[in-house]
């Protein structure tokens, strides 16, 4: 494994973080291929012993139960202090005033409600899952700010917003001298590369890090085009941003890998990690092979021809996930 500070920060993070939203309560109704304590096992143990320090959640994965299952294998398969964890806030995970948004009240009830399910006094990195227009920039910002000189919260991160909106919620922390973020998780893949226009020259400008989401669109870069799998079958949101995927992106992915001798997930994820503002990609498993396969893909280091033939077949599109 290898491993690099977060953004300009001195958070050290590996290279490859779990993406926990694989792992739920499936009779909560958040998603049908979730996997309990017990079928996450497995996954859990392997990311231990690769080296997988960086596990990502949020507390409306399973709403709620991610983040329990999260804090159980720590304890159960390592240590606290050998982990950086990450959630996050927005989504609705109640019906009260503090159930939802970037509110102070809403901030405030959700920290709590996250250290309670993951069972640890403080956070590594609290991350705002979208950007809130009904709550001011500023509201949002000295409540991330206070959590964080209450010792409930180290780093802030966002994600999945205009470069606009983030650039005005820096600039806020600045004007005020709040705690600014030190990283972007937002999605990036061969199959979605539009922060590339503005989001990614100002991370770089700000020395904040990338986090990519789906760095395999759903998994629809990991295998030929056509291929389906229970969560492929099953995941609206997968759906939704890439319906059955992009063939042409798909068919240069299978023909670079099978060129090399390795799985195509090795390949589209190296090409992801072969940009300098990445710091860590997202890596959602529900099998073993996953994992392995991330892990791979740190060797791999892609020719100029090999990125040309990857990236030639994108096509302008709109930005998805926001």
């Amino acid at each position: 494994m290898e491993y690099n500070r977060l953004g300009g920060s001195g958070l050290r993070v590996s290279r490859i973080a779990l993406g926990c939203m694989s792992f739920g309560d499936t009779s909560k109704g958040f998603s049908e291929w979730a996997l309990d304590d017990e079928q996450g096992a497995p996954i859990f143990r392997q990311a231990v012993e690769l080296g997988i320090t960086f596990w990502d959640t949020a507390n409306v994965y399973g709403y709620g139960s991610s983040e329990e299952i999260v804090g159980r294998a720590v304890r159960e398969y390592t240590r606290r202090d050998q982990v950086v964890l990450a959630t996050k806030v927005f989504f609705p995970v109640g019906d009260g005033p503090g159930g939802r948004g970037l509110s102070r009240r809403a901030i405030m009830e959700q920290v709590d409600a996250s250290l309670r399910r993951l069972g640890t006094d403080w956070i590594d990195l609290y991350q705002i899952h979208r950007f809130d227009p009904e709550t001011p920039v500023e509201e949002t910002m000295e409540a991330l700010h206070d959590v964080v000189k209450a010792g409930k919260v180290r780093y802030l991160g966002a994600s999945s917003m205009h470069a606009w909106q983030f650039a005005t919620m820096q600039h806020a922390a600045d004007l005020h001298g709040w705690t600014r973020f030190v990283s972007m998780q937002d999605q990036y893949s061969l199959m979605q590369r539009e922060e590339e226009r503005e989001m990614f020259g100002l991370l770089a400008d700000q020395r904040v890090g990338a986090l990519p989401w789906s760095p395999l669109a759903k998994g629809r870069l990991a295998r030929p085009f056509g291929t389906h799998t229970t969560r492929f079958d099953n995941d609206p949101t997968g759906r939704r941003f890439y319906g059955d995927g992009d063939r042409a992106i798909v068919d240069a992915v299978e023909s670079v890998a099978a060129a090399r001798g390795v799985p195509m997930a090795q390949v589209a994820l190296a090409w992801v990690l072969s940009n300098p503002v990445v710091d860590a990609p997202i890596v959602g498993a529900t099998k073993p092979h996953h994992l392995a396969d991330a892990v791979a893909a740190l060797d791999i280091e892609l020719t100029d021809d090999e990125k040309a033939a990857l990236e030639a077949p994108y096509t302008p599109r709109l930005p998805s996930g926001y």
